[in-house]
């Protein structure tokens, strides 16, 4: 069976996905799973098309076995694994974070490629190098199957200057320091969805959408291309999160140096996760479906704060998309969660902006959740970044 690959690669973690061959519109993924905890306890999980499980163990690897090893381990694992459900690879889509400004569409991998994509690590440390030692490894075992890398910073090359500069000397501008946005695949998705969700007129005019999720943001399209967005050189930026503080006083950081003496792991480990919902929580949680679910002051303080980043974001990026005709809602939090839903709309109310409460409770599909008599449209699309970045591999090698 030809099949197509979808690796989504991180430093303790490896999602993948493998999508049958012709890809159809929406088509599932035929298996899917993640491999979890690599340099810890490495557990790698596998599930058919219809979720149920067909494999769940662990990797062991000797102790003392370096970082580089393991993950090298888990992505063999992965490639055996597929390769006893007799599926036959064709290519592999690979999600990676930084394109910098050389690559604003999907590229297929050369040697030469790849250096590039390398020289982009300075940009996106946390990420980047695990995105490419998958690609690496494939390279090497099987030097004839072609790749595909799909950038999450594609998407925002359509920014304007003034959308994507910040104030600062323009010799740290010219080094890369931009806002470049991030979670790139997830909006290409959901600008494809528009016009058969809102309908044309609205889907080519002022749209902004809420890709709300552990990690979030929210990005404006005009034209169906993006104006503005709220992640900027990292995927820090913006949004509060689940275990990110998102935008905040520059000076903060200084403070935690000069007050308590951080250092710069210490300054990370606050930025990326000890904060967001976990941190206003005091620690009790940061995912959404417990803190919705407890009485603690702390919990619905927290929840009560993204709410409100969540609405400042969104007036933010209606001035710079020149309007508001439609609102749409994504990710984990933004397709499940009815009650966040309502509480970032109600602070549009003003702008004539209503929900259905019914339709609001709809889950698991795409549909408008606004009022009849709403001036603007509200609608929530479940994404699907495996596929479209099997869209774009699948479209680029003519498969």
């Amino acid at each position: 069976m030809k099949s197509l690959l979808i690796i989504n690669a991180g430093s303790s973690s490896l999602k993948f996905a493998v999508f049958a061959l012709p890809l159809t519109q929406d088509a599932p993924s035929i298996y899917r799973g993640q491999i979890d905890g690599i340099g810890a306890n490495t557990q790698f999980v596998a599930k058919d098309i219809d979720g149920k499980t067909l494999l769940d163990t662990f990797i062991k690897s000797p102790e003392g076995t370096p970082l580089e090893a393991q993950q090298q381990l888990a992505l063999d694992a992965l490639l055996n694994w597929i390769e006893s459900q007799n599926v036959q690879l064709a290519a592999v889509g690979h999600r990676v974070l930084h394109g910098g400004k050389e690559f604003c569409a999907p590229v297929q991998i050369t040697p030469e490629v790849l250096a590039k994509l390398e020289t982009f690590i300075p940009l996106g440390p946390l990420h980047q190098p695990h995105n490419l030692r998958p690609i690496r490894a494939l390279a090497k075992k099987y030097p004839s199957l072609p790749q595909v890398a799909c950038f999450d910073t594609a998407f925002h090359r359509t920014q304007p200057w003034e959308a994507q500069t910040y104030p600062i000397p323009r010799n740290f501008t010219d080094e890369g320091v931009i806002r470049w946005g991030f979670h790139g695949s997830s909006y290409d998705y959901i600008a494809r969805q528009l016009e058969g969700v809102i309908g044309k007129e609205k889907a080519h005019g002022a749209v902004v959408i809420a890709h709300m999720g552990n990690g979030a943001s929210i990005a404006a399209t005009r034209g169906l291309k993006c104006v503005a967005t709220t992640m900027g050189f990292t995927a820090a930026e913006g949004m509060m999160m689940g275990t990110r503080c998102g935008t905040i006083d520059p000076s903060i950081i200084l403070y935690l140096v000069e007050k308590h003496g951080y250092n710069a792991a210490q300054i990370s480990s606050f930025i990326y996760k000890e904060s967001g919902l976990l941190g206003v929580s005091g620690g009790l949680s940061q995912d959404m479906r417990t803190l919705e679910a407890s009485d603690a002051p702390e919990a619905k303080e927290a929840l009560k704060l993204f709410y409100y980043r969540a609405a400042r974001e969104i007036a933010s990026l209606t001035a710079a998309a020149g309007g508001l005709d439609a609102l749409v809602f994504t990710g984990g939090i933004g397709e499940n969660s009815s009650a966040a839903r309502k509480a970032v709309t109600d602070y549009f109310s003003w702008m004539g902006l209503k929900l259905d409460p019914e339709l609001n409770k709809v889950r698991g599909k795409a549909h408008c959740i606004h009022a009849a008599d709403s001036k603007i449209a509200v609608a929530v699309i479940p994404t699907n970044e495996e596929w479209m970045i099997a869209y774009h591999t699948t479209s680029l090698l003519s498969l």
